[in-house]
């Protein structure tokens, strides 16, 4: 059966193709005045967005170079928050992570038919589109919602929403709303994102230098050090304890690099850590290097042992550096919602050593009944013919910005998670589902009086 937005699909995926073409990954603080926070491209591409909305007839606001909105309908403000930023594209790429390619490769995780590959696909760029051509649908249908859409697109989600900081300065936030920014069919919880930098000193250090990873929330997938020729000597034979990655070595230069797989930090069992097997390595014959690998890697502290309805807590270090003697490791942990931040940081005082830290989200919980949790999760029951019920992530969604929200969309359980990853990809049936699902979602929410969407309970999570 012809759904409406069928005859959208061209279109949603010319545009997904044109938007992923920005190297949107967060640049420094640029141009003669300042008027790019994240850089050009970043600010290009945001204005790429907005100029797409303001051709279909919507109204626009671009905040800055900071954050933009399209705004559609009459009546109490709804919020659909998605990002334009995307994490670095990292290694391990077999098409452009900024190309746009189309084909139907199915090398990679065996999916069938057709698809988009390239950072952003589905985080968060095509569910941004997908959203914008949905309010197109009902604006082409002579529909005019009794709630005020404002589908707010962020520039800086992905390393410390300073989007949304400005935009709680220059424009007034919606209560209510979602973000097509996790999995279906809704999320009702999110852990609490706590990153911290331990420093570790290391006498008689196996290595002169060592850089790994490049963002706190992806898996470290590589990791480059400068060997002592003690140290070097020592690969030979050695096993790499580590599945997943490997070894390659310069004896002239004594640079060891140590390669992985990256990952969501949320999910770093789906990744392989380069870090971790480069710190295996050292800890067979440093005992300080011993001491990091025990407890980071190897839950010296039974942080992992932690958990409730929302699942264990997670831990993944993704960024280290050495100067002067000193290790500097900087970790991803998800804790669990219901817990406070002190059960986690009373653990890592335990350890002895210094730590700082970088950035801190306090964890969502909604009642999983309560009433937009409920008609999200109906609406995509309903257009997929499914049964499924709310779930919980340990990802960190916008929906933390607003009194009233979750996160609706788009991955599915089970399926292949290529976020964060190498060789990222939107397929041409998830382009269709989001298409379908999005639009009534918006519909069944901005029917007048026919449906009331009242705040769901939330659990006030103290620290």
């Amino acid at each position: 059966m012809e759904h409406i937005m069928d005859k959208y699909f061209d279109d949603i995926v010319r545009s997904t193709v044109d938007i992923v073409r920005f190297d949107s990954s967060i640049k420094p603080f640029g141009g003669e005045n300042g008027e790019y926070p994240f850089g050009k491209e970043t600010a290009d591409c945001l204005n790429f967005f907005l100029q797409l909305a303001s051709d279909m007839g919507f109204e626009t606001h671009n905040y800055d170079n900071y954050i933009g909105e399209v705004v559609f309908g009459k009546g109490k403000p709804f919020a659909i928050l998605a990002h334009l930023d995307v994490v670095p594209a990292g290694n391990g790429w077999k098409y452009p992570p900024f190309g746009g390619v189309i084909n139907d490769d199915i090398s990679d995780g065996g999916v069938v038919g057709k698809k988009i590959w390239g950072r952003g696909t589905m985080d968060d760029k095509c569910p941004a589109i997908v959203c914008l051509y949905a309010l197109k649908a009902l604006k082409d249908s002579g529909v005019t919602p009794s709630r005020t859409f404002k589908l707010i697109v962020g520039c800086n989600e992905e390393c410390g929403w300073k989007c949304i900081n400005h935009y709680n300065k220059v424009a007034t936030m919606p209560e209510e709303g979602f973000t097509p920014d996790a999995d279906f069919p809704v999320i009702y919880a999110e852990k609490g994102i706590y990153h911290f930098t331990m420093q570790f000193p290391i006498e008689n250090a196996p290595f002169t230098a060592l850089t790994a990873g490049e963002s706190a929330n992806m898996v470290c997938d590589l990791a480059v050090a400068t060997l002592t020729k003690q140290a070097g000597a020592k690969l030979v034979g050695y096993q790499n304890p580590v599945d997943g990655t490997w070894f390659s070595y310069d004896n002239t230069t004594n640079i060891l690099r140590v390669h992985g797989k990256s990952a969501h930090g949320s999910l770093p069992f789906a990744g392989a850590n380069a870090l971790q097997a480069f710190l295996a390595f050292c800890a067979t014959f440093n005992d300080d290097c011993k001491r990091v690998y025990d407890v980071l890697f190897n839950d010296e502290t039974g942080l992992k042992t932690l958990a409730d309805e929302t699942g264990n807590l997670t831990m993944s270090p993704d960024v280290a550096h050495f100067k002067d003697g000193v290790l500097s490791v900087t970790t991803d942990i998800r804790y669990p919602a219901t817990l406070p931040l002190s059960a986690i940081t009373e653990r890592l005082d335990k350890t002895g050593f210094a730590y700082t830290t970088d950035s801190f989200k306090e964890p969502l919980y909604n009642d999983p009944n309560g009433e937009l949790i409920s008609t999200l999760s109906s609406v995509y029951n309903r257009v997929t013919g499914k049964n499924e019920q709310p779930v919980a992530i340990g990802g960190g969604t916008y929906a933390r910005a607003l009194k009233c929200g979750c996160a609706f969309g788009p991955e599915i359980a089970g399926e292949e998670a290529t976020i964060h990853q190498p060789n990222e990809y939107v397929t041409f049936e998830r382009i269709k589902l989001m298409s379908e699902v999005y639009y009534e979602a918006l519909k069944t929410l901005g029917k007048p009086k026919t449906v009331r969407i009242g705040f769901v309970k939330k659990k006030t999570v103290r620290m």
